[in-house]
Formats: structure tokens, C-alpha cells, sequence
């Protein structure tokens, strides 16, 4: 449905969250930030108020965060390097990442599901 690969706008991450407080199908959102199991999710449970409800929280949550924050969370790009070390070493580079990561996490700098959002985009580079 949307291209994964542009940059997300927050402007219409916030409209495709409103309206999916609004309309009776809901989480689309979810799908245009790259998120298809979340969407899927939102469109099953669409004839409860659950989606809807959580998309008025992710609506405000997404106003709320600065543009450097929404980047971070669903823009974010691996760095390219021409170091040959990092080239032939992948898998460590990911790894020492994540646990940088997991150090933020474990000192309270980023939440949850921050980390399980950047996790899962250092792994899917792999």
C-alpha cells in the first residue's frame, strides 16, 4: 500500500491517525509507517473501539514528539561507511548497535517500544 523506502511525514501520519479515529476502518496509519502487522491488527479489531481509542493516543503522541524524535523513530537510516572493517563485518557492527541500544533502553533514554522499533529496523537491514 505505501512505499517503505520514502520518508514518512508526520503531517500525515497524524491525518491517517485521526482518521482512523474517525472512520469505521482503522490503522492505516500503521501501514503507511511501516508497520503492516499493527495494521492488520488495527483493521481485525476495527469493529471495537480498541484501534480507534489507540489511535487518538498515537495521533497526540505523534504531535507531541519533536521532528528529530519522529525521524528517529520512523525514518531512520543505517549509517553508510566506506570502513572496509565494518563492510566485512556486518553482523558486529548490528549487534554492537543493539546493544547501545539496549543500554539507552536500560537507562530509561528510550522506551520500549523505541527500542523494539529500532531493533527491528537494524535487523531487517541484515
Amino acid at each position: 500500500m505505501f512505499d517503505s523506502t520514502t520518508p514518512k511525514n508526520r503531517q500525515l501520519a497524524v491525518i491517517l491517525a485521526v482518521a482512523s479515529m474517525t472512520i469505521p476502518v482503522a490503522g492505516f496509519h500503521k501501514f503507511y509507517l511501516g508497520q503492516p502487522v499493527w495494521g492488520v491488527i488495527y483493521l481485525l479489531l476495527s469493529w471495537t473501539p480498541i484501534p480507534h481509542i489507540a489511535a487518538a493516543i498515537e495521533a497526540v503522541w505523534y504531535l507531541t514528539q519533536d521532528s528529530t524524535q519522529f525521524e528517529a523513530n520512523f525514518n531512520s537510516v543505517m549509517p553508510i561507511t566506506s570502513s572496509p572493517m565494518l563492510v566485512a563485518q556486518p553482523m558486529t557492527t548490528i549487534s554492537e548497535s543493539i546493544r547501545e541500544l539496549d543500554k539507552l533502553r536500560a537507562d530509561g533514554l528510550i522506551s520500549e517500544y523505541e527500542f523494539e522499533q529500532k531493533r527491528r529496523q537494524w535487523l531487517d537491514r541484515v
